[in-house]
C-alpha cells in the first residue's frame, strides 16, 4: 500500500458535531476535504456559521487547508477517508445503518488502490467489517485488505463541552491490518494531544465505544430509580447523593432525562447484536426501559403536585424550560423533554416550551413544537426546569417564579437551584 507519511490527503464525510471539529483540526496539518450531503449546511459553513456552535467563526475562517463541498466527486482527491455520519435507531429501536451504508457507497465510487477508510460512527462490534466493507467492495470493484483498507476510531465528542475538546480526549484507534492500524494511529496522533490507544482489532475498538455510553446509561438508570424510591420516602435525592458522595469511591451520577444521540441510543446497538447471537441482555434493557420512562414519570409527578394545590390539570398552563437533550448546546436530537410535553398534553395540559438555545424551525420540524420567544409572566400553573442551561441559572429563581401564577408549582428536575427555592426536585 502507499506510504501516506508525506502525502496524506484527508476527507471527512459528515460535517456535524463530530466531523466539523475533526476536519478543522486535521486541516492545521494536512489538506482536508469536508463533505456533507446537506448543501445548506455546507453553504452555512462557507459563510462562517456553525449552527451546532461547536466551532467559532474564527476557527472556520482561519484554516486555508480545509475545502468544504457537497459534491461527491471532490472526494476523489483524498486517500484517507473518515466517516462521521449519524447512526440512529428506528421507530422499533433497532439500529439504522442507512447513513453509514450511504456514506460507504459514496466513498466506494472514488476510492483507489492503497486508500484507507476509517469509521468513527458508533456501531455494534462487527459492523465495520460485516456491513460496511461489503458495500465498499461491491461499489468499488476493489478487494478488501488488498486494494483498500479500513480502520475504526470511535468519536468521543461531548457537545456543549468547551473544556474537553477533540485534541484533549484520548482517541481509540484500530486498523484492518497491523500496518494499517499503525498508520491510523499515527495519523490521529497528529491532532490528539491527549494521546491514542491502539486497540487489538476493529471489533475490539467498536465494542469499547458502545460500552462507554452503555455504562453511563446504566449508572443514570440506577440513580433515576433511586430518585423514584426517595420521592416516595419524602427524601431529597440530591441531598442523599451528596451525602453518599463523601465516600471517595462513590460515583457522582445524577438523575435526569437520558436523550441525545449517544447514551440514549448506543445501548440498543449492543443489545441488537447480542440478541442476534441468541442472548437477551437483561440489565442493559432494564436500564433503557427505566430511562425511557422518565419523561412520563416527570409529567405524572407534576400532575400530582398540581392536584395537591387544587389546580385543575385539564387546561392548566405549563411552561417547560429547555428542550435540548443537554445543557448549553442547541442539539435536540432524541431529546426526552418531548416525552414530558406529550405526557402533559395527554393529561389535558396546555404546554409552552422555552429554550434560548433552540432553533424554533428545527423544533417545529422535528417535534411539531413551536417554542415561545418570550414566556409570559404570571401565566403558568406549572413550571418545569428540564435542561440546566447556564442561561436559566443566571436568570435565577426570582425570574422563574415571576412566570408562574400566584398559586403554581415549580419542578426543578435538574436540581439547578437549591431545594428551598423550588417546590419539588427529581
Amino acid at each position: 500500500m502507499a506510504n501516506m507519511s508525506y502525502d496524506l490527503r484527508i476527507a471527512v464525510i459528515g460535517l456535524g458535531y463530530v466531523g466539523l471539529p475533526l476536519a478543522i483540526e486535521f486541516s492545521k496539518h494536512v489538506p482536508v476535504i469536508g463533505f456533507d450531503i446537506n448543501s445548506a449546511r455546507v453553504e452555512s459553513l462557507k459563510d462562517g456559521r456553525d449552527d451546532t456552535l461547536e466551532v467559532s467563526c474564527e476557527e472556520l475562517s482561519e484554516w486555508q487547508n480545509l475545502r468544504l463541498t457537497d459534491n461527491p466527486a471532490d472526494l476523489s482527491d483524498a486517500n484517507f477517508y473518515i466517516v462521521t455520519v449519524p447512526t440512529p435507531i428506528d421507530s422499533t429501536r433497532r439500529p439504522d445503518l442507512t447513513p453509514l451504508i450511504k456514506a460507504s457507497e459514496t466513498i466506494a465510487k472514488v476510492i483507489k488502490t492503497g486508500d484507507i477508510v476509517v469509521y468513527e460512527s458508533t456501531v455494534y462490534p462487527g459492523a465495520t467489517e460485516e456491513d460496511c466493507v461489503p458495500v465498499l467492495e461491491r461499489h468499488s470493484g476493489l478487494t478488501f485488505n488488498r486494494d483498500f483498507f479500513v480502520g475504526y476510531s470511535p468519536e468521543r465528542i461531548n457537545p456543549g463541552d468547551k473544556t474537553h475538546r477533540l485534541p484533549d480526549i484520548c482517541k481509540v484507534t484500530s486498523g484492518s491490518t497491523p500496518e494499517v492500524a499503525e498508520i491510523v494511529d499515527e495519523t490521529y496522533k497528529r491532532i490528539i494531544r491527549a494521546g491514542t490507544h491502539k486497540a487489538g482489532s476493529i471489533r475490539e475498538a467498536e465494542a469499547a465505544k458502545v460500552i462507554e455510553n452503555t455504562q453511563r446509561d446504566l449508572n443514570i438508570a440506577l440513580v433515576n430509580e433511586l430518585a423514584i424510591i426517595f420521592n416516595k420516602m419524602g427524601l431529597d435525592t440530591l441531598s442523599v447523593l451528596e451525602a453518599a458522595g463523601t465516600k471517595w469511591n462513590f460515583l457522582p451520577f445524577r438523575p435526569g432525562l437520558v436523550g441525545g444521540h449517544c447514551i440514549g441510543v448506543d445501548p440498543y446497538y449492543l443489545t441488537h447484536k447480542a440478541e442476534g447471537l441468541g442472548y437477551r441482555p437483561e440489565i442493559i434493557l432494564a436500564g433503557r426501559r427505566l430511562n425511557d420512562g422518565m419523561g412520563e414519570y416527570v409529567a405524572s409527578q407534576l400532575v400530582k403536585s398540581l392536584l395537591k394545590k387544587r389546580i385543575h390539570v385539564h387546561g392548566a398552563r405549563v411552561l417547560i424550560l429547555g428542550l435540548t437533550f443537554k445543557e448549553n448546546c442547541p442539539d435536540i436530537r432524541n431529546t426526552k423533554v418531548i416525552d414530558i410535553v406529550r405526557g402533559l398534553r395527554e393529561y389535558g395540559g396546555v404546554v409552552d416550551v422555552f429554550d434560548p438555545w433552540v432553533n424554533a424551525g428545527q423544533a417545529m420540524s422535528e417535534y411539531s413544537v413551536q417554542p415561545v420567544e418570550h414566556p409570559e409572566f404570571g401565566a403558568y400553573d406549572g413550571i418545569i426546569l428540564a435542561v440546566a442551561h447556564e442561561w436559566f441559572l443566571e436568570k435565577g429563581t426570582d425570574w422563574v417564579r415571576k412566570l408562574g401564577k400566584p398559586n403554581h408549582v415549580f419542578y426543578d428536575i435538574k436540581s439547578l437551584f437549591p431545594a428551598d427555592q423550588t417546590d419539588m426536585r427529581l
